[in-house]
This record gives structure tokens, C-alpha cells and sequence, in this order.
């Protein structure tokens, strides 16, 4: 069986790690399996993280949901989708700031909340529910400065800018140092496991990772993500699935999440991937989804497998 799921990786021409679990039921706890110790970096599934971290405040008390966050225009993290692209300050809650995190991805908001909780709260939780496999190194920004350091610039900006010039020769060795980089070596970064994640998700849906309120905000913004061409992608409606996804520097695509089917049974699903610069993207999207659906396929069927 595990052979059956490295051929899907690799004929979309990326290496991945799987793994999904059953929630419900008599096959409460059952998995299907494939590297899922293997050190990943998460990219933006670490979100998730901080999420739970952020409206685990809200619930508590340390933080006020309403409290005002103003996002200065040049100070803000660079990113492709949300505030990143906004050239005015802006202004909004620490509760409509989890928002953008969870359903667009955005990393604006995202280091603005972090910033509010702290990193070693996100690694302190991530330690008490037994992630073991999994360490926050920072936030997103420093993340981004590391790629630029990578490629031999001052920071990532200084990166953006010198790729705007550079030369074919120049971008194709800058895709090889990306890809050996220490940004994406999860060995010398922020790093996950797919079967930490599926631990992740079932405490999350099983009020077990937090206050419950915490836990059911995360839940609600994890179902109304934009994106829905990985994990989605495998599942036709009236199946349900809350996600997040994660990507960074045409190397890393992963998504993780819950698949609910109509008779109330739910998986908790992790799919990690890497490849080099200028993978077939789509392929690799899909696979994500096949893969999810297959395992789900053999938990629902009753096999299961590591």
C-alpha cells in the first residue's frame, strides 16, 4: 500500500508525506501512514499554530478580540494575497485579523497576531498536546529573510528586487539554493510532521487542543478557506472539508485538514510535498487531494496500513 501512494507523489513528479487519521467510530485512531515521522517544513500550515494560540487568548482572557491592530503600509510582511499588497495603513481587529490568517493565508496578519502571543506560547502548546516533531523558529518575516540570505542578499526584499533584474542562468541558481536553503531544510527551521498535524487536527476538532470555543473559531475559519484545489479537490460534495493550506517558493505545497462524509464520520488529513522550482504546480495539487482521498478510501473500507 505504501508503494501505492509513493506512485502518486512521484508521478506528479514531487516527494510527499501522508497521514490520515479516523476520528469517529469503531476506527476511532486508525491510520493510514507514508513518512509520517519525516521532518517537513510546514510553510503556511503552521498558521493553524498560531491560530489556536490567538483564539485560545480570546477564550482566556488574555487577549480582547476587539483590540484595534494598525498595520503600517512598509512595515507590514510581504506576502502575494491580502494586506501584503495594500499600499495604505490598515486598521482592523485581532479577531478579523485571524480571519485573513485562516482563509486567505495572509502573513501580514498573521506575524501581527504572533507578535501578541509569542512564539514560545505557540511552541509551549504545541509541546503539551505531544507534537514532538514539531518547532516554531520564528515568525513569518524572519522565515522570508532567510530565503533572501540564502540566495546571497540582505534580506528578502533586497531578494524581490534583485530577481527583477537577474538573469535566466542567475534565477536557475537561485532555484538550486532555494532548494538546498536553510529556510527549507526543516532540520534548521520551523519544522512538522504529518502525523503531528493529524494529532493537531483531531485535538482541534475534538475540543481537546484548547478551550472549546478556541477550538470550534479555529474549526469555523479552517471550513471557509479560499483555497479548495488540494485537499477539496478529492472529495465531491455533500462531503465537507475544512483546510489550510501552505506553500512557499514553488518547493514546499502542503495542506492539512478534516474530511467530514455525510454520515458524520471525519478524517483528520496531513499531506506534506516538496519538489524542485518549476514543478508541474497542478500535478502536484491534485496529488494532494488523491492521495487524501485514497487513504480516507481504506480507512472507510477498513484496511489501513503504515
Amino acid at each position: 500500500m505504501t508503494n501505492e501512494f509513493h506512485e502518486i507523489f512521484e508521478s506528479a513528479g514531487c516527494e510527499g508525506a501522508l497521514c490520515v487519521r479516523a476520528l469517529d467510530g469503531a476506527e476511532r485512531g486508525a491510520e493510514v501512514a507514508v513518512r509520517a515521522e519525516a521532518a517537513m517544513a510546514p510553510a503556511s500550515v503552521l498558521k493553524v499554530q498560531v491560530a489556536l494560540e490567538v483564539e485560545s487568548a480570546f477564550a482566556d482572557g488574555r487577549l480582547d478580540p476587539r483590540e484595534r491592530l494598525l498595520l503600517r503600509a512598509g512595515e507590514r510582511t510581504p506576502g502575494p494575497v491580502g494586506l501584503s499588497l495594500f499600499e495604505d495603513d490598515t486598521e482592523l481587529s485581532l479577531r478579523d485579523a485571524a480571519v485573513l490568517m485562516l482563509t486567505i493565508s495572509d502573513n501580514a496578519t498573521t506575524d501581527a497576531l504572533l507578535r501578541r502571543v509569542g512564539v514560545d506560547a505557540v511552541n509551549a502548546t504545541a509541546a503539551r498536546l505531544g507534537l514532538t516533531g514539531t518547532h516554531l523558529a520564528g515568525d513569518l518575516q524572519s522565515l522570508l529573510d532567510t530565503l533572501g540570505r540564502d540566495l546571497g542578499r540582505a534580506d528578502w526584499s533586497d531578494a524581490l528586487a534583485w530577481t527583477a533584474t537577474a538573469s535566466a542562468d542567475e534565477l536557475a541558481a537561485a532555484d538550486d539554493s532555494l532548494f538546498t536553503g536553510r529556510a527549507l531544510d526543516p532540520l534548521c527551521s520551523t519544522r512538522t510532521t504529518a502525523r503531528d498535524m493529524a494529532e493537531l487536527l483531531d485535538a482541534i476538532w475534538t475540543d481537546r487542543a484548547g478551550p472549546p470555543a478556541a477550538c470550534a473559531r479555529v474549526r469555523t475559519l479552517m471550513g471557509r478557506q479560499l483555497t479548495r484545489h488540494r485537499l477539496a479537490a478529492g472529495f465531491r460534495p455533500p462531503v465537507r472539508v475544512a483546510a489550510k493550506s501552505g506553500s512557499l517558493v514553488g518547493v514546499v505545497r502542503n495542506e492539512v485538514g478534516v474530511v467530514t462524509h455525510p454520515d458524520g464520520r471525519r478524517y483528520a488529513a496531513a499531506v506534506f510535498t516538496r519538489s524542485r522550482p518549476g514543478s508541474d504546480d497542478a500535478a502536484i495539487n491534485r496529488a494532494i487531494g488523491t492521495a487524501a482521498a485514497r487513504a480516507v478510501a481504506l480507512l472507510r473500507g477498513g484496511t489501513t496500513g503504515g
